[in-house]
């Protein structure tokens, strides 16, 4: 393989979608001040049915807005996608203050004015940004210290690699060297919940995940539907490599970016967890609103499937199910911390409610839904008992749309 080639220009979109969600975060705790934690960051957000937002930056109290990672997109695709996306006003996007279009240079260098056009689509209210790779480049120097010259797979890997120290030095301390325990940190967790364990007095990078028994935590787990009729249906393998990879990307983001800790992936499952290693009252409200961002990147990421395959496909999204137990965490190597497991009859009890939870909802055990706040437990339908192989009978509850 030849790693200075350019890359394939769907996963180049689904990588620029990375860099951008941590450029924008960085970017705005040096310029404005803001905590890391204080800006929520989200891909894949939902519209209107069927639409979706490339990602979508709260920054503290400033306005919302979203970016568009359109490179590689013709002109008129451009101009479509920005026109049904943003133009007119949607629940979303209300209080949003402007859209980001990245685009390839020769695009935005137009004789005939890009910008112009794609401003002119736009809802009233909502200021347009056009963002090219020159631009974007300064950007990641200005942010990471880092010269992207071009898009290919070495200088990409390259940039992870900075992008990973930048995130190591805010997580353990500017001289902290980017080994093995600390990336597989960085995979688990956000980089500035690590540094909000270090400055509660966790020094050492072996204690932030010490293997032990923890209470109340709560197991989200997702896998998509119809998987197995997608792939059958799937002519072109790289298009299910690149949906997984895009579902991979988007919903371990999308943990951790709501302070959770994403476990691990299981061919078309995820599964995370909320209070892991330390707990707080609001664990299971986050751990909720993150299964809700999972149902709209799942949509997503079938929609996108379905776009590139001929036959229509019985189902589309992601079962969701969550629930309220302990977790034991071990290693999975004497004295290792960078092999780690767990084991919970809570997983277990996911993995059974996922069997009763149809596209797009979300299936949730008695005990989670009683440590909700009241306003979100009365949004829950009681199913009948679930039977569920080596637990018994359980009560649960569905949270459809």
């Amino acid at each position: 393989m030849d790693r200075s080639a350019a890359p394939d220009i769907r996963e180049l979109r689904i990588f620029l979608e990375s860099v951008i969600c941590d450029l924008c975060r960085l970017r705005h705790a040096a310029k404005d001040g803001i905590p890391p934690g204080a800006t929520q960051i989200h891909q894949e957000v939902r519209l209107s049915p069927g639409v979706f937002a490339d990602i979508r930056v709260a920054a503290g109290e400033l306005p919302p807005y979203f970016v568009e990672v359109d490179i590689g997109h013709s002109r008129a695709n451009i101009a479509e996608s920005v026109q049904r996306k943003y133009g007119r006003r949607t629940p979303a996007s209300e209080g949003a203050s402007r859209v980001v279009v990245v685009v390839d240079r020769a695009l935005a260098a137009s004789s005939i004015s890009l910008e112009t056009e794609l401003a002119a689509l736009l809802a009233p209210g909502l200021a347009l940004e056009i963002w090219d790779e020159a631009h974007l480049a300064d950007l990641i120097r200005e942010t990471f210290g880092f010269e992207l010259e071009r898009f290919s797979e070495a200088e990409l890997l390259d940039l992870r690699q900075a992008i990973d120290r930048a995130k190591a030095a805010h997580a353990f301390g500017a001289a902290t060297d980017l080994d093995p325990l600390c990336s597989t940190l960085l995979w688990h967790f956000a980089y500035w919940r690590l540094a909000e364990l270090r400055e509660a007095g966790c020094r050492d990078p072996r204690d932030f995940l010490p293997p032990q028994h923890y209470s109340k935590v709560v197991v989200v787990m997702a896998d998509l539907c119809a998987y197995s009729s997608y792939v059958r249906d799937t002519r072109d393998d790289r298009v299910t490599r690149e949906s997984l990879t895009a579902f991979a990307s988007k919903t371990r983001y999308r943990f951790i970016n709501d302070g959770g800790m994403l476990y691990q992936f299981v061919g078309d499952s995820v599964v995370g967890f909320f209070g892991i290693p330390t707990s707080s009252p609001h664990d299971v409200s986050k751990a909720l609103a993150c299964a809700r961002g999972l149902v709209d990147i799942g949509a997503a990421t079938a929609e996108q499937w379905q776009r590139q395959i001929d036959q229509a496909q019985p189902a589309a999204g992601v079962h969701v199910a969550m629930a309220l137990g302990d977790v034991q965490v071990l290693s999975l190597r004497p004295f290792s911390r960078t092999h780690m497991g767990a084991v919970a009859d809570a997983m277990n009890l996911c993995a059974r409610l996922n069997a009763v939870s149809g596209p797009g909802e979300i299936v949730v055990s008695n005990l989670l839904r009683q440590a909700l706040p009241d306003a979100q437990r009365a949004a829950f339908t009681e199913l009948d008992p679930v039977e569920a192989k080596n637990i018994g009978r359980v009560k649960a509850w569905r949270l459809a749309g």
